[in-house]
């Protein structure tokens, strides 16, 4: 059967814990659109990610059709279609005997999920996020707006006025370019390179760095490689002294 219903969820937190938010695109056969997000004062990434998934069920409500969920959480994907059978098995443990974090949103979720299943099916599709998917952008733009408290307006209407473009692909090259960032972001540090008044300096962390750089007009990279300092280094025009 067509899916007919497809939702777009996001969850922000600024520190892990603090201030978080959620965020939710859901389309409704293809003609309307709804936006819905909301926040919280003391949370972390996981449980706004969980909460916009079963805020986006919610919303659905007993609209007959099968519902597509898209999010970049493979906790989220990974929890509800395979751990969550599991835990429930071991009486909420984990393999290590320990308390399954996020119990009450695990156990709403998959209430809101056989609630859900009495009028359509209802599959699970995982999205690498900040990859320039215009659907996964505007969830977590609302998610992030929440979690800063900032004035967000949601839309609620006709597909043929929303502005956004949910369902174009991305541009590959653009892609490409993002997920490189995010590998590298993820990559252990070599070192960290400040440049403030014509000064360079190497730091061992990046707290070091970012107490030398904070409020001050400089340059700033993490290196993940000798041969990668060096080639920041050419690109700034700059060695060290020897």
């Amino acid at each position: 059967m067509k899916k007919n219903i497809i939702a777009f969820t996001d969850g922000s937190s600024l520190e892990n814990p603090g201030c978080g938010g959620w965020g939710a695109v859901i389309v409704f056969k293809s003609d309307k659109v709804l936006e819905i997000g909301g926040g919280e004062n003391k949370t972390t990434n996981n449980r706004m990610e969980l909460t916009a998934a079963i805020e986006a069920l919610r919303a659905v409500g007993n609209i007959r059709g099968d519902i597509e969920i898209h999010t970049d959480s493979q906790y989220v994907k990974n929890g509800i279609t395979k751990w969550v059978y599991d835990w429930q098995q071991k009486n909420w443990k984990t393999s290590a005997k320990e308390p399954v974090l996020n119990r009450d949103l695990w156990e709403a979720l998959i209430e809101e999920e056989k609630n859900r299943k009495q009028f359509g099916d209802i599959s699970w599709q995982y999205v690498a996020g900040h990859l320039g998917h215009q659907s996964n952008e505007r969830a977590d733009t609302i998610a992030v707006a929440f979690a800063k408290k900032e004035n967000i307006i949601l839309f609620n209407g006709a597909i043929s006025d929303y502005k956004i473009d949910l369902f174009k692909k991305p541009d590959e090259k653009i892609s490409a370019e993002l997920s490189q960032k995010k590998t590298r972001a993820k990559q252990k540090a070599y070192s960290y390179l400040s440049l403030v008044d014509g000064i360079l300096k190497k730091h061992t962390t990046w707290a070091e760095c970012e107490t030398r750089v904070k409020n001050k007009k400089a340059k700033f990279r993490k290196t993940i490689s000798m041969k990668d300092e060096k080639d920041i280094l050419d690109e700034w025009g700059i060695s060290f002294e020897k």
